[in-house]
This record gives C-alpha cells, structure tokens and sequence, in this order.
C-alpha cells in the first residue's frame, strides 16, 4: 500500500501541469509561512511566545487557542500575519448566511455574473472586519493583562499612535496578501487555496505534538513519569480510530435515486436516465464547533468581569461554570453544535429550490411526487441524517478538551485527535488527492487506490 501510495506521488511529477500546479502551491504556502514568522516592528513577540507556552495547557478549546491555532502560531509571535485567515472566512460565512436568508442576495447569486459580485462583496467587507479585528488585537496589545494575564507590556513604541496606525495597517495588508495567495493557489494550484492556508498552519503544529508526546513517555531527568507503554499504545489506538472514523463521516453521504423521464428540447431527443442526488451526512463541516467556541467564550468572560466589578458572587459563580471542565459548559457546547449543525442546514441546503429543479428537468425521486412531497421528502430525509453527523462532531470536539483536562495531555498533542484541526486538515488532505487523482486519471494513471475508490472517483 505504501509503495502504491509512494509510485502515484512520483506519477503526479511526471505529468507536466499537475507538477507546474504542486511546485507552485508549495511555494506560495512557504510565502504563507514567512508572513507567520515575520514580527511587528514594535511589539515584543518573544514574551508574548512564551506566555503561550507556558499556559499551552489551559489553552485546549479556548477561543484563543482556537485563533491562534487558525493563524498558524502567528498570534504567539505577534507577527504581522497575527490576524492570519479569519477575517476572510469570516466574511465569507456571512455573506453565505445573506446569500441564503437576503432575497435580493438568494436571487444575485442565481444571476449570471451574481456570483462574481458576491465574491467582490466578500473581498470589501474582509477589508471591514480586518480594520475592525486589527483595531481590537492592536488595542490588546497595548493593554495585555485582560487577554494575557501576567503579560505587563507588549508594545516598545513611545509614540502610541504611530503604534496603532502602523500595527494596523500591517495586518489588514498581510491578511489582505494571504487572501489572495489563496486565491492564486484556488486558481493556478491545486486544492483550495484557503482550507490548505489553515491546514498547513495547524500542520506547523506537528513538531511541538512530536516533542511534547516524546517528553510525556521519556521526561527530564528529576521529573516523574506518568505515562507507560500501554498508554502510548491506547493513544495511537484512539488516534487511528479517529482518523478512520473522521475519513468514513467526511465522505459518508445518503445516495437519493433520481430518475429522468425522456424530454425533447427543439429537434433534441433526450432519452429517460436515472441518477442520483448524494446527501452529505456531515452537511455543515467544521463550523458548528467554530460557532460553539465563539459563542461560549464571551458569556464566562462578561459575567466573570460583572462579578469583579459588582461583587456579586452569583455572577462569577455562573461564569466558573461556564469554563471548561464544568458540566453546565459541556451541555451548553454539546446543544450548541447540535443547534448549529441544524441552523447550517436550515439556511445552506435549500430542499423547495431542488425540488423546483428536478421539476422542471423533468427529474422525481422514485415513489415520490413531484413538487411538495419531494421538497417534504428531502428535509425528512436531511433533518435524519444530520442527527448522526452532529452527534459525530459532539463527540469530535470533546475528546481534545477530555484528553487535556483528564489525562492533562498537552496542548499540542490532544489537538491532533480531534476537534477542529482533526476535521479540517483530513477535510482538506482528502479533497486535494482528489484533485491530483482526477488529473493522473485523465491521463491514465492509476489513482492513490487502485482497490476501491476515493468518493468522487468514477
């Protein structure tokens, strides 16, 4: 299997354009990298570096650990790609929300060229939320000790206002630049251009997870060792039952038969044909979780600040609950992303338009009505299978935090058997070997799997 794998990879630089298309994604994620590392002038990103490192524990489903996970470390360094892609996916997810609630927005992107401007709108409101985001991180920075407690001083300038101009036009430009290296690598790479941005960053990762999963078996000397072989053997049996189970549910999808009865158009004879409407069981991706986090975030923030500044101890007892570790904070994640999983649903897979499609294709679902009962069919039939995927994305998004908070696995390492960099790096990883393997098959070479087929494989 390894040597199959090993010969398809070599097959991928023998084929002209797809060696073009690697060679130049890989170059431009290097540049992405750089943007990750280059430093602020102005800002002291090594106290602020080990800050993180010392609290890396406490860190695990935090919404900051979060964030800097999706900056790819920049956030740790206070370097100029501190904002890193957020504010794009940001923008991007909001205009998705319009696209589907806004019925001037819904019919844009039906138009022919609409979806040209929706992007354009996308681009105009990331340069929004990069000012917006730009100012907060950059007023954070100057006063640390509310996001970093027992970090005093960041900032090195005197002159506090040239600070704030230049910090912020420094991360709305290196967002802006990492935006369209995305759309470059989208364009004239191969994979989306964006997710391989994120995956590369949570892959920056990998060798502090190495070193700190090597020091968990074999710690400094003077220092008690608290885990064994057994242990070392259940984590690479959780890891790999994760692996496998995130792959089954990314790719699992319910298979709706369609049939086409025949139709002529003009002189054109269109003979009857069947097929079928494949229904992803993990609709709504990642972004329940991400949705999760956020919202659960400022809650416990605001009530632990009421109760510091009005002394009342219902507040600050409410906003310890909502902390990890607590169950109210578990049932109300848990609720959250079932809620999301739905809502993503709900305003993303529009079942009245599909129905109103394969009406007028001259297509039905065998055994259903055309019209209502279709539409009626299709939410029933989604509404059944999203049920599984957000039990699935449950129990994805709690084994990092449980790992951390009862075995006390750090940081680093419980983030590669689950939660959102799990889900996104094998999300992404999957649907670039599809593009490499749609190519290699168009000019006949075998596939990554010459027994069995990647989904999307013919």
């Amino acid at each position: 299997m390894l040597t199959a794998i090993v010969n398809t990879f070599s097959n991928c630089f023998k084929i002209p354009e797809l060696k073009s298309r690697i060679i130049f994604t890989m170059i431009v994620l290097g540049v992405c990298r750089l943007i990750a590392h280059i430093q602020i002038p102005g800002l002291d990103g090594a106290e602020l570096q080990a800050w993180f490192a010392k609290n890396s524990g406490n860190m695990s489903g935090s919404m900051l650990g979060t964030y800097s996970l999706f900056t790819g470390g920049a956030l740790q360094k206070c370097a100029i790609g501190a904002l890193g892609i957020m504010p794009y996916i940001t923008a991007t997810i909001i205009i998705q929300l319009m696209s589907a609630i806004v019925p001037s927005m819904s019919k844009l992107a039906r138009e022919e060229g609409g979806r040209a401007k929706i992007v354009q709108y996308g681009r105009f409101l990331t340069v929004l939320l990069c000012l917006i985001h730009g100012t907060l991180m950059t007023l954070g920075w100057e006063k640390p000790q509310a996001l970093f407690p027992g970090v005093d001083h960041l900032v090195l300038i005197e002159n506090l206002w040239w600070y704030r101009f230049q910090t912020i036009l420094i991360l709305t430009t290196a967002t802006l630049l990492l935006m369209w290296l995305g759309e470059q690598i989208t364009e004239r790479g191969i994979g989306n251009g964006i997710s391989l941005i994120i995956t590369v960053g949570i892959l920056a990762d990998l060798p502090k997870a190495g070193q700190a999963a090597l020091l968990m078996f074999f710690p400094p000397e003077g220092v008690e060792r608290h885990f064994n072989g057994f242990h070392a053997i259940g984590l690479l049996a959780l890891l790999g039952g994760v692996v496998a189970g995130v792959i089954a549910v990314t790719q699992a999808q319910r298979k709706i038969p369609v049939q086409y009865a025949q139709r002529a158009v003009g002189r054109k004879v269109y003979a009857a044909s069947s097929s079928f409407m494949p229904l992803r069981v993990n609709y709504a991706g990642v972004m329940p979780i991400i949705f999760a986090q956020a919202i659960l975030i400022f809650p416990a923030m605001i009530l632990m600040k009421l109760g510091e500044l009005t002394s009342v101890k219902l507040f600050s007892e409410v906003g310890a609950e909502l902390d990890r570790g607590h169950w109210l904070y578990y049932v109300l994640y848990t609720s959250m992303i079932l809620f999301f999983s739905y809502f993503w649903v709900a305003t993303q897979f529009n079942e009245i338009q599909i129905a109103d499609d394969l009406k007028k294709h001259g297509g039905y679902i065998p055994g259903v009505r055309p019209g209502v009962a279709t539409s009626d069919f299709l939410h029933n039939a989604m509404s059944r299978i999203t049920l599984a995927g957000a039990v699935f994305l449950t129990l994805i998004a709690l084994i990092p935090q449980f790992l951390g908070m009862k075995f006390n696995i750090d940081q680093y390492v419980s983030q590669f058997f689950g939660g959102t960099s799990m889900l996104i790096t094998v999300g992404v990883l999957l649907d670039t070997m599809r593009q490499m393997e749609t190519h290699l098959l168009m000019r006949h070479y075998d596939g990554f799997l010459k027994k069995g087929r990647l989904k999307g494989r013919f």
